[in-house]
Parts: C-alpha cells; structure tokens; sequence
C-alpha cells in the first residue's frame, strides 16, 4: 500500500484549537527513470500512455523505418494534388470548403487555419494530458496516411522532450476532433506567440522554445496544419487520464466496502466464488476473488464476531441488504466498461484519425487522397458516458454503505450517527455522511450522456457532433466527487470498527482490512468527543486522491 501524504490541519479539542502536524512524509522517491519512446504509429501501448499521466519524462522520437514511410507519402500527396481537389490542402475548410487555394496561399494558409481555431476558453488542459496527446499526434502520424513531414511529428515531439508544454484550453471542441486545444499546441509549434509552460514559467512559444534549446519558428507547408487539428487525440489522452484515475478508484472503493464489510460483521456467503462464477461474468468473479482475499482470516465476519455486540438478544442473519450482497456485481459493471474503453483507445493510439487520408492507389501507380469522418470521436464520447454512469453508481453504492452505518438497526447495533461519545450529547458521523449525500445528486446530474445532445454549427457542414469533450470533462468532475464519496465510507468505515473493537477481543480483522484500517490512523485519529471534523475529512480525500488507501491485493 502507498504511503500517505503528511498533511497540517487545525484539530479541535473541547476547550481550544490547536495546529496538528501528521506524520513526517517519507523521503521524497527517486526521479522516475526516462521513459524513451521511438514511434512506429503501431506499436504505443497503455503503459506508456499511464507512465506519461503519471509525470514520467520522456524522450520520443519517430522510427527510422516511419520516417521513410511518411517521406514516401508525403511526395505522393504532392504529387496527386495536381489531379484531385482536396479539403485543407488546396480547399479551404468547413462551411468555406468549395473555395479553391493557390500553390501560392498555401504556407498563410496552415498559419491562418492554427490562428482562426485557437479560440478555446477556460481551464488549460493539466500538463500531462497535453504531453501524451502531442505524443498520441505524434504517432498517429507515423503511419504515413495524412501526407506530412516527419519534421512535424517530431517538432511536437521535441516540445515534449524539452519540457515545454503548450497551455490548450479546455472548452470549445464539440469532441468532433481536436480543433481548438490542438490549434493552440499548433501554433506554439510554429513559435507564435500562443503561451506554453517551460520549467514553471508561463510565457509565449516565441520568447520560451528558444529557452528550452528549441528553434524559435518551424514552417507548417501545404495540408501539414490540418493533421493537427483533425482528429480525436486530445479526447483520448483526456480519456485515458480517466481511464487510469477511474482504476485506482475503482481499488480502493473494493477497499472502502471491504472495510465496510468488517464493521458491519457483514455474512460472508455473497463472496461464494460459486455465485458467482454461475452468472459467468468474468469481472464480477474477480471483484468477488479480491474481495475474498481482503477479508481472509476475519473473525469478525464470522457468527462469533456477529454475537458479540448482543449476545444475549442474538438472531443469525439470514442475508444482508441489497448493497451489500449485490456489491461485486454492481462494482464489476465499472470494471467491464474500463475494460472496453482500454480496448478501444488501444486502438485510437495506434489508428489514422485525421481527414482527409492518402493511400497507395490499389489500381494503378501513385497515391490518392480519401475525405472522410475518422476524426470522429461518437465511440470514445458513448463510453465516457457509460463510464461516467458506471462510476456514478459506485458513488451511489458508496454512500448507502456509508448511510447504513449511521443506523443501529441498519449497522446491527453499532452506535447511532458512529459517536465516540456519550449518544445525544455527541453527534458523532452525521454530517460526515451529509457530504457523500450532497454529492451524489451531482454526480447523478453530470452523469446524463451528453453524448446524446447533437446540434448542428458551421452553416450544417458539421450537422453531427459527439459532444464527447463535455461527456469526458464531466466524468472528470465526478471522478473529483467519488474521490470525497469514498473517503466518507472509509472513515466511517474505520470509525465503525474501533467504536467496537473492545467487544471483538481476540478476532482478527482480514489482512488487508487491518492493513487499511492502519494506514488511515496513521493519520486520522478515532472520533471521541465530537471535535471539528473538516480536517478528519480533508486528510481522508488526499489519501484516496493520492492512490493511498488502494487495497495491496493484485487490481
């Protein structure tokens, strides 16, 4: 299990409020090792994808043999220019795409097309997004279908080498390519005057490449700025992003209800591998498998552990409630559909998502070029919903477990609202819950598919739109909100536990259990007396949010 962050809070003791440092933080790791990537356009894979989210520096650069494949395509797009009129290479764009352009108006018009589509607003994309989609543009180049220069993925690739890091703004792509946020890492490419971050400082491409030991401008030629506008690479890289934050929540809810399960002495039996190996859904059987193994060895989860609150009113449980037996099932629906976007965006870092395409005739000599929609970004959007919904209802789940623990009869006999106190002149939990239960809502209004909210723009050239950039910004809102939902369980959870350890004696907790149980009172002290939560909840959100209370069970 990942060691947790030292935090400072303000902790309330009944007569004053003194400043409580935690524990001292471990030594800071040593640097992660450079992560060098060479760039086929066919062999990118998810761990590298992850180490790039996870900070990891990198030196990329595109293969030898892609070079020579995108140098051979790039002389056949020239050449089948002279018999063919082509969108973004002697055509204009969208609504604009009957008008003709000269040999002549080409070089203006890759700068103009960057200028007029970085008209993005709000919140910049976080740093290590904007790297991997410049790597994903990168390598999506490499296989030699959109006509450019090897010069051009690897200018990108250089602003990635060098630390620099072009600020794309968040809103305005319709997720029907990648426009707006790409046009501004495109026009800091060129060495404008579009801001970029370089080594915590924000200033304009022109002042800051040559900082970085980069060429102060670079030359974008005919049809070489609309491959980095057209496409769906900032949409997947923001995916993946959620794709690998959705992971490491979908552990530690496993753990949150793993722990739930012990202060609730909860009936063993919904785990039975037999279960649920009958209804042959493979993800449901593993969630079930990990769940096992984090209880192993319980004896509170055990008839002596459930007689020991009240032994002398004590009824064997039939079976628990809903949430609690339908867990595994519930939790393993968020894991099928990470599994399908993994799948998916496998194949988008690895794919030809621009517009239009140059292929080798199959009939004859030279090339030719093919307009399509690869740019597209329906499939990615629809699973950001389901994701969205997925871990919606883990939120959901969350905080009924959390709800159930507030309540005696619910929780079988723990005290009322989790008080450490005296009942009734302590509060205990209440409000602690409240916040699980303000989220929720929230979570359920962002989790509505906008992928279903087409409209048309652009005089109706662009008459279906994905929205698939608002489905992923709003999963990310609600990835923030589950981060807080679960830390409410688990230190309810651990709260539920120690308020009756002295009646369990003797039994063991599970072995993961205790280890997660350690780790939050590590920095979180059992609530006695009623004392100002906000700090208790606060250092509960940053391990979560830090991966800390992740179960150490195989994922």
């Amino acid at each position: 299990m990942a060691a947790g962050v030292g935090l400072v809070a303000a902790v309330c003791v009944p007569e004053r409020a003194v400043a409580v440092r935690a524990p001292a933080p471990a030594p800071a790791p040593a640097a992660a090792p450079v992560l060098n990537l060479v760039l086929d356009g066919d062999r990118f894979s998810l761990r590298d994808a992850f180490a790039i989210l996870e900070g990891r520096p990198v030196v990329a650069r595109v293969s030898d043999a892609a070079r020579a494949r995108m140098a051979r395509s790039r002389a056949g797009a020239l050449a089948a220019l002279s018999g063919q009129r082509v969108y973004g290479w002697n055509q204009a764009l969208g609504p604009l795409k009957d008008r003709p352009l000269s040999p002549e108006e080409a070089e203006q018009f890759q700068r103009n097309v960057l200028r007029s589509h970085s008209a993005g607003v709000g919140p910049p994309l976080p740093h290590d997004v904007v790297r991997l989609a410049l790597v994903l543009k990168a390598n999506q180049m490499a296989r030699g279908k959109v006509g450019v220069r090897p010069e051009v993925p690897q200018r990108l690739l250089s602003m990635v080498n060098a630390g620099v890091v072009p600020v794309m703004p968040q809103i305005g792509s319709l997720g029907t390519g990648d426009l707006q946020p790409q046009a501004a890492a495109g026009l800091a490419a060129l060495g404008e005057d579009a801001p970029v971050h370089y080594r915590g400082a924000v200033g304009p491409a022109s002042e800051m490449l040559p900082r970085a030991g980069l060429a102060r401008t670079f030359t974008f030629e005919a049809g070489e700025a609309l491959p980095i506008i057209s496409g769906s690479t900032v949409l997947a890289a923001t995916l993946l992003h959620a794709v690998h934050r959705a992971t490491v929540l979908a552990d530690q809810a496993e753990g949150a209800f793993a722990l739930f399960m012990e202060a609730t002495r909860a009936e063993r039996g919904s785990l039975d591998a037999r279960t649920h190996r009958e209804r042959r859904i493979p993800e449901e059987d593993a969630v079930a498998a990990r769940l096992r193994a984090m209880v192993a060895g319980s004896g509170w989860m055990t008839e002596e552990g459930r007689r020991r609150l009240n032994p002398a009113d004590y009824h064997p449980r039939v079976q628990d409630a809903v949430s609690v037996r339908a867990a595994p099932h519930i939790m393993a629906g968020l894991r099928q559909v990470l599994a399908a976007t993994r799948r998916t965006l496998l194949r988008e870092a690895n794919a030809s998502t621009s517009n239009p395409l140059i292929f080798r005739r199959e009939r004859g000599p030279g090339y030719e070029f093919v307009m399509g929609g690869n740019w597209d970004g329906s499939i990615m959007g629809h699973l950001a919903d389901s994701l969205n919904a997925e871990i919606t209802d883990v939120g959901v789940l969350s905080q009924e477990l959390s709800g159930r623990l507030l309540s005696p009869r619910w929780s079988y006999d723990l005290p009322a609202n989790l008080a450490g106190g005296s009942v009734g002149l302590n509060s205990g939990m209440v409000q602690v819950q409240t916040v699980a239960a303000a989220l929720v809502p929230e979570m359920q209004v962002r989790a509505h598919p906008a992928g279903t909210l087409s409209r048309p723009v652009k005089d109706g050239q662009e008459d279906h739109n994905t929205m698939a950039m608002a489905s992923v910004r709003d999963l990310h809102e609600n990835l923030d909100r589950l981060e807080t939902v679960l830390a409410v369980q688990y230190l309810m959870a651990a709260q539920g536990i120690d308020l009756i350890a002295a009646k369990m004696a003797g039994l063991p907790l599970g072995t993961v259990t205790r280890a997660l149980h350690a780790e939050i009172r590590r920095f979180i002290t059992p609530l006695g007396e009623d004392r100002y939560l906000t700090p208790d909840l606060e250092r509960a959100i940053s391990l979560v949010r830090g991966g800390a209370l992740r179960p150490s069970v195989e994922p």
